[in-house]
């Protein structure tokens, strides 16, 4: 009766631990994760630029995607446009003032899956010291293994907001306030862990 009890207790024991196994942990790769804006100016033209140094953890959960989580910071002195000097003036105290803010950050708190490896990932920016709730349009691409033998996960994001909302309102309205982005990214699975089988 005893040894019964002991399986039956050890049994429910790994069930419950199956959902926490089921997830596993990885990092954004820096080499394929970049942060594309654009933005209207004064009519004329939608010109882009694009952050380069994002760094950030994922845990997936791929068979309860909703489980899922995702944090990244984006150092803002990263930033490029191909023209210096524009550069120079998107990190000044007119727009980024990255010397005072040099990092923005987005920490998910729920994941709505779709159709067809699509998700809405709700979250948290805060960007040039303001908080606000941003949902991210993302595509999951591919999980695989990449040339380098690691297990990878691509993905593909959009989103908008209102770089009012942020507090950067210079040049409003000539300068559009919408600001379009796109997000290409790749994440490794964590060396010490094993891809789940």
């Amino acid at each position: 009766m005893q040894s019964t009890l002991t399986r039956i207790l050890i049994t429910a024991a790994l069930v419950w631990a199956l959902p926490a196994q089921a997830a596993e942990t990885y990092t954004l790769d820096p080499m394929h994760t970049t942060v594309n804006w654009s933005i209207n100016h004064f009519g004329f033209s939608n010109p882009s630029g694009k952050f380069v140094k994002v760094e950030g953890t994922l845990t997936l959960d791929e068979a309860k995607p909703e489980n899922s989580k995702v944090s990244a910071t984006i150092q803002l002195a990263n930033l490029v446009t191909g023209l210096d000097k524009l550069d120079e003036h998107l990190k000044s105290p007119d727009f980024f003032d990255a010397a005072q803010f040099p990092t923005a950050t987005f920490v998910s708190d729920k994941v709505k899956v779709g159709a067809n490896n699509t998700a809405k990932v709700h979250g948290m920016l805060t960007l040039h010291g303001v908080a606000k709730p941003v949902v991210l349009d993302v595509a999951l691409n591919k999980i695989g293994e990449n040339m380098m033998k690691k297990k990878t996960a691509g993905f593909s994001m959009t989103t908008s907001l209102k770089r009012s909302d942020f507090g950067m309102d210079k040049y409003l309205p000539g300068l559009g306030d919408d600001v379009k982005i796109e997000i290409e990214s790749e994440a490794n699975l964590n060396a010490a862990e094993p891809a789940a089988k």
